[in-house]
């Protein structure tokens, strides 16, 4: 992992170099459209036709059709900042119908994603779009209950597994309490739209054989696109703030990471590997992020992850607002032992 000190720059500093990448093309995005969308309807045909050979023939199918849903996934992400296409009606059709395809709600996701954008690296505005990370302090000071609760919820297997499967699934079919009435709507619109496609699937695969394809499908996307989320907020020397000391344009710099992957997952991932280019500039879209890095040298201080360095984001578990580092369960254990060591008999 390399990782420098991004100098005190502000977003108005960076304003000449975003702005020149902001600018969405067509050519660009229907090309993007039609070698990732066309594709994926082509390897549902081909697992229709496995079918009649062997259930297990149509099961790799299904892991390649659910990393391209990672992909349409950024294409639907891209359409929620509206800067996939210049017009705006023409993203909220494709993010529909890209929505459509990942089980999430366009409204409603664009919604509570902006809160995302606005609060990434906040500690007192943490809970809505993010990974849900407790302090040292307030875990320490929770009871048992909420303590199990919240080693079950970091678990990797419920976190990049589970967790993912249960809010694409289950929970985007629920609009959110504070959520406005178009919000709701989207969710509604959605739920009638997965209803009518699961049918007519069901009715061309047969029903079990469905649920395996979307499942498996499904499983691959949703803990490909938590785990690209995760790394890319939770790594050494990442930036938290309390609110009144919280920058916007440090906390994309230091609160997200380059992700430096390989260039068919970079494919995959539709470039989301720039993620500091994208929290300085939602409305830059996939296919520029790169060249936007690559055009300033200021941006060579953002801390950069390989596929190897990121494995260490597994162990970070709480943040450490004295050492201000993200911290695991091994320094929590020693500073219980430092406590009972100190604290009167």
């Amino acid at each position: 992992m390399e990782s420098l000190r991004a100098p005190p720059v502000h977003t108005a500093d960076l304003k000449d170099v975003l702005v020149a990448h902001q600018n969405a093309s067509t050519k660009r995005a229907l090309w993007q459209l039609a070698n990732t969308f066309l594709p994926y309807f082509l390897l549902w045909l081909a697992m229709y036709w496995a079918l009649e050979v062997s259930l297990w023939l149509t099961v790799p199918l299904a892991v390649l059709s659910g990393a391209l849903l990672v992909r349409i996934f950024i294409i639907f992400h891209d359409c929620t900042h509206g800067s996939y296409f210049r017009s705006r009606r023409a993203n909220d059709v494709l993010g529909f119908i890209a929505g459509a395809l990942t089980f999430s709600p366009y409204q409603h996701w664009r919604w509570e994603h902006a809160i995302h954008h606005g609060s990434a690296g906040n500690l007192d505005r943490r809970g809505t779009g993010d990974v849900w990370t407790m302090t040292v302090q307030e875990y320490l000071s929770a009871s048992r209950r909420r303590r199990f609760q919240y080693r079950l919820t970091r678990n990797p297997l419920v976190l990049f597994v589970l967790a993912p499967l249960f809010v694409f699934v289950i929970k985007q079919r629920f609009a959110s309490a504070n959520a406005q009435r178009r919000q709701r709507h989207s969710v509604w619109w959605l739920n009638v739209t997965l209803l009518i496609s699961t049918t007519l699937l069901s009715s061309i695969f047969g029903l079990a054989s469905y649920l395996l394809i979307q499942s498996i499908a499904m499983t691959v996307a949703g803990a490909t696109g938590l785990w690209l989320f995760y790394v890319q907020h939770q790594f050494q020397g990442v930036y938290w703030e309390r609110n009144d000391k919280w920058d916007y344009t440090a906390a994309a710099l230091r609160g997200s990471s380059y992700y430096k992957l390989p260039k068919v997952l970079q494919w995959i991932s539709g470039n989301i590997g720039f993620h500091h280019i994208h929290h300085l500039s939602p409305r830059i879209p996939n296919y520029n992020l790169q060249k936007c890095h690559e055009s300033d040298p200021r941006f060579a201080t953002v801390t950069s992850l390989s596929l190897l360095s990121s494995l260490q984001s597994l162990k970070f578990r709480f943040w450490d607002e004295q050492a201000k580092q993200l911290v695991g369960y091994a320094h929590l254990r020693k500073l219980e032992a430092r406590r009972r060591r100190t604290s009167p008999h």
